[in-house]
């Protein structure tokens, strides 16, 4: 049985169709002050129950999962496993400076308490995330999706570049795939969303670059990378990032840039005056409703990926 929080909705929707199955029915009663409480109004005694709901922001759609997790434990699930194709607060994964929280742990910490038997997620910011839980995780990979799109897009002299160093194996995954060369580019920060300098490391000189990333947050590395991969030569650059978060002011960066085109997923809801001419948005609804077949019928997960 699928059940979906409010604001991934669309996407359960999606992946119901995908199996052909009835997206379950739930009620979310909301109070004057913010406080909310969730309900299931059919029963789910025994049910291998699976809760499709990013945590990004705002915080209500964590605390809305954590509701329906522990509502269904309370409802005598057989197992619930939350499907969280943005899992939130993972840029926080480690202690980089002292006094610091590390909102990834915490987040798994809560989710593992509420009750869950299983996570699905998606492209995760950091792999070692996947530890901080002591519970199976299936960590999925937009590159599924991205790789027969690029294909599609027949580009000559085709390069695969990181707009950071840290995304390096993410990108090295679709070079080596598609056998073409690996670009990386540098870049320093003074704060948090703001890059000051960028230096690329690699040959791109007439070549058409696809920048590889997770997170697509204000835009401001993607399209500083872009804009450094032009000047160092480059005869046009695309993007293929998973997750599009999208914060002001991105939409504009992403108009004004250089990029010919950025790829994403529908991994988080798009508004509407956020969609441009430059955005293509591709489903990966298939992809987490075929992961959650093959766990239902205790199959292999990994042999999706397998090439």
């Amino acid at each position: 049985m699928v059940f979906s929080g409010t604001n991934s909705r669309y996407l359960a929707e999606k992946i119901c169709a995908s199996l052909n199955c009835p997206l379950g029915n739930m009620n979310i009663t909301h109070f004057a002050d913010g406080e909310f409480a969730v309900s299931y109004e059919e029963s789910i005694r025994g049910a291998h129950v699976f809760l499709v709901q990013s945590t990004f922001p705002n915080s209500d759609n964590l605390m809305e999962l954590l509701l329906m997790i522990d509502a269904a434990k309370r409802a005598s699930a057989k197992s619930v496993v939350a499907v969280i194709p943005y899992f939130g607060w993972a840029r926080q994964d480690r202690k980089d400076k002292p006094r610091v929280s590390i909102g990834a742990k915490l987040v798994a910490d809560l989710l593992s308490v509420a009750g869950i038997d299983r996570l699905i997620t998606m492209d995760l910011h950091a792999d070692q995330i996947q530890g901080f839980f002591n519970i199976p995780v299936d960590h999925l990979y937009a590159s599924a999706v991205f790789l027969p799109y690029i294909q599609s897009l027949q580009l000559e002299n085709l390069v695969i570049a990181t707009p950071d160093v840290g995304g390096s194996k993410r990108a090295s995954t679709f070079s080596k795939y598609l056998g073409v060369p690996l670009v990386l580019c540098n870049k320093s920060r003074e704060k948090a969303n703001e890059v000051a300098s960028m230096q690329i490391i690699g040959d791109v000189e007439g070549k058409n670059v696809v920048l590889i990333d997770d997170i697509v947050d204000t835009a401001g590395s993607l399209c500083e990378g872009a804009k450094a991969l032009m000047e160092y030569g480059a005869a046009g650059v695309y993007a293929a990032v998973c997750h599009p978060v999208l914060t002001n002011p991105a939409t504009e960066r992403i108009k004004e840039s250089v990029l010919k085109e950025l790829v994403v997923t529908n991994s988080l809801p798009i508004e509407k005056e956020k969609m441009q001419d430059k955005l293509t948005v591709l489903s990966v609804a298939p992809l987490l409703g075929e992961a959650i077949l093959r766990i239902f019928h205790d199959a292999s997960v990994s042999a999706l990926f397998d090439k």
